[in-house]
């Protein structure tokens, strides 16, 4: 079953995995972008960026290039990459970050970040839902067991971040926004800092 197939409730009935609202980030340091991220992301202003292909290209990547040279390349990004754990979660991500361990294939999922498809945020909540759960089987067979998994769903333009803890899907009760770049890096940060810690 592709990942895009779950829903929630899918989740729950065939894995166990719940689902609650919380408030995910307490306290977020806002972290300036760059001249060059500030300059593509006013370029895309100026163009018709309507596609998914468009805006993972053009708004999601240079966001988490920016944030992989703020953090030294401590992760890579994949994209477009299969995560295939067995027959029932499979399939095509947009955008996963690893830890950079200089591996050719994917090594570690740490955050999962969904394009939202047709504009519907809560739809790739349910893709980014799966998505983690897949991640959180894939890192337990290469020995890798994590307390906490991070993923987003984004329209490029609304960002909303998820976490998988003890068996539940955490949906954060706050959605972030690309005019408020400051504080969409600083979540990142936070979730990045978090795995520099538990993956040394």
């Amino acid at each position: 079953m592709a990942y895009s197939d779950f829903s929630l409730e899918d989740l729950e009935s065939k894995f166990g995995i719940k689902n609650a609202k919380q408030s995910l980030f307490d306290k977020i340091t806002p972290i300036q972008p760059s001249q060059r991220l500030i300059e593509d992301l006013e370029l895309v202003t100026e163009l018709s960026v309507r596609s998914e292909k468009a805006k993972s290209e053009l708004i999601i990547l240079p966001i988490l290039l920016e944030l992989r040279k703020i953090n030294a390349k401590y992760f890579t990004i994949y994209s477009g990459d299969y995560l295939n754990v067995d027959d029932q979660l499979k399939g095509e991500c947009d955008f996963i970050l690893a830890k950079d361990v200089n591996s050719f294939t994917i090594n570690y999922p740490i955050i999962q970040i969904v394009e939202a498809k047709k504009s519907d945020i809560d739809e790739g909540i349910k893709q980014c839902s799966a998505q983690l759960l897949g991640a959180k089987i894939f890192n337990e067979n290469k020995g890798v067991h994590l307390e906490k998994l991070y993923g987003c769903s984004t329209t490029a333009d609304d960002w909303q971040f998820l976490k998988l803890e003890n068996n539940t899907i955490f949906v954060d009760n706050r959605k972030f926004y690309l005019g408020e770049v400051e504080e969409l890096l600083g979540v990142f940060q936070i979730i990045i800092d978090y795995y520099k810690k538990v993956l040394i």
